[in-house]
This record gives C-alpha cells, structure tokens and sequence, in this order.
C-alpha cells in the first residue's frame, strides 16, 4: 500500500493557489481541467517530497462547504518555524496557534481546511513575537 493523496474541495482557485503555493510554499504538481464534469484538479507537493500530495477539487458549479470535525489537519514538517510562520503571515494568512514553543503552529487555507506546521527536528528556542502571541479563533 502506497499513500497518495489528500483531497481537500477549494471554492476559489486563484485564494487557494495563493495560500498553498505563494503563502505555503508547495509547488503544482499538474492541473487538469475537465469540461465534461465541469471541475478542475490541482495536485502540490512540498518540494522534494512529490509524493506526499494535496488534491484542490474545485467544482465549477458553486457549492457551499462546512468543515466536518471528521477532518482534522493537513501537517508539514518545516526546516524553521519562524520564518514559515513569517513567510505566511507576508502574505496575509493569520497565525491561529502561533509557534510560542519553537515547534508547532496552526493556520487554516482561504476554505478554513487547518494547517499544521511541525518544527523539523528539535524545537527551536522561544523567540519574539511569536512566544507571547495569543492565539486567534480556532484551529
């Protein structure tokens, strides 16, 4: 058994590209348009790590979605916490869970599909702002 994919349904392309690939960092694996079934597929990865992919599904006939408590998280291991947290909130994502403790964190995608963020390695130390940061909504 091989793992593939997670499929998560996006509402808005263009917000969804802007969070995970300009705000998270990973890259466009392919993309693929279907006219027939009127949706469109967009697979990313971390880079270097092609395997381990996210599945954007977005219907082209409007649809609303809620987020089940069935679904927990996406999680990816970053090289620094800091400045994946910096890099997101550049481009305007809020930092629900900042990582106060140097090794987690927790944002959420334009559709509200929660994101961790997992320090690689051993936590890096407490650092400013983000150990006094107060946490925002929900995660």
């Amino acid at each position: 058994m091989k793992y593939l994919h997670t499929m998560v349904r996006v509402t808005d392309v263009d917000a969804s590209l802007h969070f995970y690939q300009d705000a998270l960092g990973l890259q466009v694996i392919s993309r693929r348009d279907y006219p027939q079934g009127r949706f469109t597929l967009i697979y990313l990865a971390a880079p270097g790590d092609e395997d381990a992919q996210v599945e954007l599904t977005h219907n082209w006939d409007p649809e609303t979605y809620t987020g089940g408590r069935n679904f927990g998280h996406l999680a990816y291991a970053v090289p620094d916490i800091y400045a994946a947290c910096q890099r997101l909130a550049d481009h305007g994502v809020t930092i629900l869970r900042p990582p106060r403790d140097g090794r987690m964190a927790f944002v959420r995608s334009p559709d509200g599909i929660s994101i961790e963020l997992l320090q690689d390695g051993a936590s890096l130390a407490p650092a400013e702002p983000w150990a006094s940061m107060a946490n925002t909504g929900s995660w």
